[in-house]
């Protein structure tokens, strides 16, 4: 039922949707949350990781595009449950490197490296190619399915520069290295809240929650 609003009026109550995270991951899960929190949108979008996620059969993550990989992950894990599931796939893209680390950022430098390692690399990488320029930018894809279908594809970039050295304290990955010249910080250097409405992930969200709000799919 409908609340009344100052002028007497019925006020529509706002749409819920709910959407099953495709990862075990809670800090992905908060920084989705948060992303939702922060949106101007009457649609209340709930999120929750997909249950069991660990103990279903994983997606080999080894299609040569963010897109694939995305698309690949959201279909494979709808079909484990009747919700629709959100999975994404996103990394640094260095144009010295030839796009790398590309799909493989999460896995740079072996699958057990650490953030610190990956950067490490990253930097030893950049300093051996010889190159001058430091352009670089952060990729993201989300991707929604339902039931074995694809609802949608979201896509999103930041345009940065990699940094001589890690600077900052927060976020995670590459942030440490991600520069941005219009702000004159990293990505570690500024709150999550200024670094949402700037990100690859913050931008793709967007797209996401604009879809949901103007979709006649119910979902």
């Amino acid at each position: 039922m409908s609340a009344p609003d100052r002028g007497g009026r019925a006020r529509e109550a706002p749409q819920v949707v709910r959407l099953l995270v495709a990862s075990s991951n809670p800090g992905k899960l908060r920084e989705y949350r948060a992303l939702a929190s922060q949106s101007a949108s009457s649609l209340s979008v709930k999120l929750d990781l997909l249950p069991d996620f660990s103990q279903l059969p994983a997606f080999d993550e080894s299609a040569p595009t963010f897109a694939e990989n995305a698309a690949g992950k959201a279909l494979h894990y709808s079909r484990y449950t009747e919700e629709a599931v959100l999975a994404d796939d996103s990394g640094l893209v260095v144009d010295a490197l030839g796009g790398a680390p590309g799909v493989h950022s999460a896995r740079y430098g072996g699958p057990a490296a650490s953030d610190a390692e990956r950067v490490t690399k990253l930097l030893a990488e950049l300093r051996a190619s010889g190159a001058t320029g430091r352009r670089a930018r952060f990729v993201c894809i989300l991707a929604l399915a339902r039931r074995g279908h694809v609802l949608g594809v979201f896509s999103d970039a930041v345009e940065g520069e990699i940094a001589d050295s890690p600077r900052g304290a927060g976020g995670f990955g590459y942030d440490p290295v991600f520069f941005i010249p219009a702000l004159k910080k990293t990505f570690a250097e500024i709150p999550g809240e200024s670094k949402n409405l700037y990100s690859h992930r913050g931008k793709a969200f967007r797209k996401l929650l604009a879809f949901l709000a103007s979709s006649p799919i119910s979902i």
